[in-house]
């Protein structure tokens, strides 16, 4: 079995263990280099899929490289170059050989910035899909519902009505229902609009006296996606025609989805009866990206993009960009272009500096800056706490470190013990109710956790 061969095997038996996003993100560009002697090295194209897949996804990997081939003791990661792509090392030398005036975006760059054609006939972005769609407890529920729409078009959840902020993605998660029901039937008749151009286009056959022609087409549908419902607001004669569209298309089984800014009760000037349509099915709300998802969805752009950033600086990106994932990648576009101009590595105060010219932080504290302090405080190597030993004077400070993280971060408990070395969650879950139990009988306790957090909290 030569080495091509036996990757393709592994990463059959592997895509079974981990989600089709995941897969995709981690896996791609990587292959085989060497296997000799028990040892298996597997190319990686980047730092981040070098951590991820050590720290993540090595025992998925170990296991299935032995189900092959038993023999073999250990597998390593390395950072290689594809075939006909630079590597990372010489772009940075042959960049700092530019000068500012030089500074040219390559072609391939430049395309990672180019929206995909929408298709004419649905009016979707191909783009938008579940593989792509990065899944957070804020996001989970909603996602949960749309994938069980196209598993059972019309027949559950039906209608679902999606709300939040701008930039968290409902829009992505209204075009990936569409995305996949296309891509599993062809025949199927799918349509994305916002509410806005639904309007229009009722308006344009009003005065072109082809409504007949417009009720034909909206009531087709195997699937009707509609946008921004809440500028169907004040409009009386849309939504008036929107309702006889919802109710034909409800009562023939069709499926119809809705996105919103705010649930259907809080959208003013809109008719007793359509609200009551719009809040016939279920309605699931996408709030803001907690800091561990934020992080994770950077590390996934920055991967896919091949942008190399330190895990400090996603940090204090995932932590100054709080907002929505929209602004998220934005900032990411941001470093990456001021990174290439400059021709060096921005260190953490410059990317700080940038960042702050448009976004209003509420906090920028990351792990790694809870950690640091706690190192300090208690005087011990940084290094040591994530050190397996259960020595009091390193215990402790660890303890408290994941509690914190918990506690000011709402990292979830496999997130922290990742983070300390793939620690198991179950020892993250202990360290928190350890030290949530022992603040309330230990003042002094009470009061070294409070002086960190100024600590940290004085640092921002």
């Amino acid at each position: 079995m030569n080495n091509q061969e036996l990757w393709t095997r592994a990463l059959s038996e592997i895509e079974l263990s981990v989600s089709r996003a995941n897969f995709v993100t981690w896996f791609k560009d990587t292959h085989i280099i060497e296997h000799k002697d028990g040892n298996v090295t597997v190319g990686v194209p980047n730092g981040f899929s070098k951590e991820w897949l050590e720290n993540k996804y090595h025992k998925f990997i170990l296991k299935s490289v032995r189900n092959l081939i038993p023999e073999v003791r250990a597998v390593n990661y390395n950072i290689v170059s594809l075939p006909g792509r630079v590597s990372d090392d010489n772009q940075q030398v042959a960049q700092k050989n530019k000068s500012k005036k030089d500074f040219v975006m390559r072609a391939e760059e430049q395309m990672e910035f180019k929206e995909f054609s929408v298709d004419p006939r649905t009016n979707l972005n191909p783009k938008y899909t579940f593989e792509s769609f990065i899944v957070g407890s804020f996001n989970e529920l909603a996602h949960a519902a749309a994938l069980a729409i196209t598993k059972n078009l019309g027949r559950v959840y039906n209608p679902l009505f999606l709300y939040g902020g701008v930039g968290l993605g409902k829009t992505h998660l209204l075009q990936a229902v569409g995305n996949s029901i296309i891509k599993e039937n062809k025949n199927r008749k799918v349509n994305y609009i916002t509410s806005e151009k639904f309007s229009n286009e009722l308006v344009s056959s009003l005065q072109n006296n082809t409504v007949q022609n417009f009720k034909e087409k909206y009531r087709e549908y195997d699937l009707l996606i509609v946008d921004d419902v809440q500028f169907f607001a004040g409009k009386t004669k849309t939504q008036e025609e929107f309702f006889y569209t919802f109710n034909t298309l409800f009562d023939a089984g069709k499926q119809v989805v809705f996105s919103s800014d705010r649930p259907p009760k809080s959208i003013p000037d809109i008719e007793e009866r359509l609200r009551s349509r719009l809040e016939a099915g279920v309605i699931i709300d996408i709030s803001e990206p907690e800091y561990e998802t934020r992080l994770a969805i950077l590390k996934s752009k920055a991967a896919e993009r091949k942008i190399d950033l330190s895990e400090p600086s996603l940090e204090l990106i995932a932590s100054i960009v709080q907002k929505n994932i929209r602004e998220l990648e934005g900032a990411l576009n941001t470093i990456q272009i001021q990174t290439k101009y400059q021709n060096k590595t921005l260190s953490l105060d410059e990317i700080k500096l940038i960042l702050n010219k448009n976004t209003k932080p509420k906090s920028t504290i990351t792990p790694t800056q809870i950690i640091r302090t706690i190192a300090e405080f208690y005087d011990i190597p940084e290094r040591s706490i994530f050190e397996r030993t259960r020595k009091t004077e390193i215990v402790k400070p660890r303890q408290i470190a994941m509690y914190l993280i918990r506690e000011d971060l709402k990292g979830s408990y496999p997130f922290i013990g990742q983070k300390f070395g793939g620690m198991d969650h179950t020892t993250a879950i202990h360290a928190y109710e350890k030290i949530s139990a022992d603040i309330k009988r230990d003042s002094g306790l009470e009061e070294e956790i409070k002086a960190i957090r100024e600590k940290y909290q004085n640092k921002k």
